[in-house]
């Protein structure tokens, strides 16, 4: 690819104003955190409404049945990811974005008001199945459509800074769901909760989903016109003809790292309680600590990140994922007092923000501006359904075969993977399209061609 790649994705939003700029970030991330929030707050009200929508069998079988539809918003990602990341390619981020909050918003306020079964029968768990794959394929599209917003409003050493904010809303959406949970059980009974109580969440998600389209339709665009009425904008068919080096290694990342996420972030309250004997409220308490700090960390890893760039971080954290994972995970299974494991989580998720502070940028910046978004988010959803999606079951299942250790070494092993992919990246400083020449698939072995 040539350098003109390169001046018209950054040319486009060069001559903003910061405050144009920080409404821009304020957009992306308010849907950021509405659709996360919304996301979350599902699995998190599902001990109240499971036995509503599935009636039968006790109270585990309904649990099992409820994760069941989280686990198909998982694999609706990357069906989102394609069809929304060609929505940005060719008719601008702006509209992607505009119409996946709309999708969520829209689904949340269903969900609100959804019958149970003992009133409409075997439609209502099939509405919520359907319901959950329309928000599954939102946050398969708010994921790449977001990223490359965020990487594109963002100008030359200062994209680390603002693309972090990504995660900063996305764990803030699964903080905050964690609050209102929390709230309502302090003015609310069981019984209510289980009658009307958790149709709350969903409502508020549904509210803030309306403010954050209002937010979207005031939000400059980022991609050029030229490059929405190209004849590849948007397909699927010229991403891998053209970057297909950059769609593997990019894949290789996001198995690494969703997987890595997922298992100090969900998995790690199930390893503390069961295989840590802590008790329940002990171990929330630990989580919601590490989740905190953990967002603290995202914008000064970014600011990081512009100093060192996006290679040298993929380096570190694939290096250590791959080497520290297995006694970490280890010491953290032995850990005795709930101080031991604040420390070790919060050892693991500082590794894992040298990751997703940059997640969004490092993915971007390898692609050209008429097949970023898909770019970012259709790699971004397989990898994640793959290895994010399913890292719990993998690892209760090893639990449940009494070889607990062997999630360790899977962990570390698919981290390896994604070092052998940061070692094959180049130098995005130099080769990628944001700021460099855009000469990434002639840079990265070992297919490499003459620079």
């Amino acid at each position: 690819m040539t350098g003109a790649h390169k001046i018209e994705s950054a040319a486009d939003s060069s001559h903003w104003t910061w405050a144009q700029r920080v409404r821009g970030v304020v957009g992306a991330c308010a849907g950021n955190l509405v659709e996360w929030f919304d996301f979350y707050v599902y699995s998190f009200t599902a001990i109240y409404f499971a036995a509503a929508f599935f009636p039968s069998g006790d109270q585990i079988s309904q649990l099992l049945s409820t994760a069941a539809v989280f686990a198909v918003g998982f694999f609706m990602r990357p069906l989102g990811g394609w069809i929304f990341g060609r929505i940005a390619d060719r008719k601008g981020r702006r509209h992607a974005m505009m119409l996946s909050v709309s999708l969520m918003c829209g689904g949340s306020l269903i969900l609100s008001l959804l019958p149970t079964y003992a009133t409409i029968g075997i439609a209502a768990p099939i509405l919520l199945v359907l319901i959950r794959m329309l928000q599954g394929l939102s946050v398969g599209a708010e994921y790449g459509t977001g990223a490359t917003y965020l990487s594109e409003v963002g100008n030359k050493g200062r994209r680390g800074f603002l693309g972090s904010f990504q995660y900063v809303t996305l764990i803030g959406g699964q903080l905050l769901a964690i609050l209102v949970i929390t709230i309502l059980q302090q003015f609310l009974s069981p019984d209510e909760m289980r009658a009307w109580g958790w149709r709350i969440p969903f409502a508020l998600g549904a509210v803030g989903g309306l403010v954050v389209f209002v937010l979207r339709r005031t939000m400059q665009e980022t991609a050029t016109r030229a490059s929405m009425e190209r004849k590849e904008a948007g397909s699927v068919a010229a991403l891998w003809r053209g970057h297909k080096r950059a769609v593997i290694v990019i894949t290789l990342f996001t198995c690494g790292g969703s997987l890595y996420f997922y298992t100090f972030t969900t998995y790690m309250q199930k390893l503390l309680a069961l295989s840590g004997g802590m008790s329940v409220p002990t171990v929330s308490l630990i989580m919601t600590t590490c989740l905190l700090c953990f967002v603290l960390m995202q914008p000064l890893m970014g600011l990081l990140c512009d100093r060192l760039g996006t290679k040298t971080h993929m380096l570190i954290f694939t290096g250590l994922a791959a080497t520290v994972s297995v006694p970490l995970l280890f010491a953290l299974e032995a850990a005795s007092t709930p101080l031991s494991a604040f420390l070790l989580v919060m050892l693991g998720m500082t590794i894992n923000a040298f990751y997703t502070a940059i997640a969004g940028l490092v993915k971007a910046d390898m692609f050209p501006i008429e097949v970023r978004a898909l770019g970012v988010g259709l790699p971004y959803a397989v990898g994640n359904a793959l290895f994010g999606g399913t890292a719990e079951y993998v690892a209760l299942a090893f639990k449940q075969a009494n070889m607990d250790e062997m999630f360790f070494f899977y962990v570390a092993g698919i981290s390896a993977m994604a070092f052998i992919a940061s070692l094959c990246m180049p130098n995005l400083k130099k080769h990628g399209y944001l700021d460099g020449d855009g000469k990434v698939e002639a840079n990265t072995p070992p297919f490499r061609r003459a620079k």
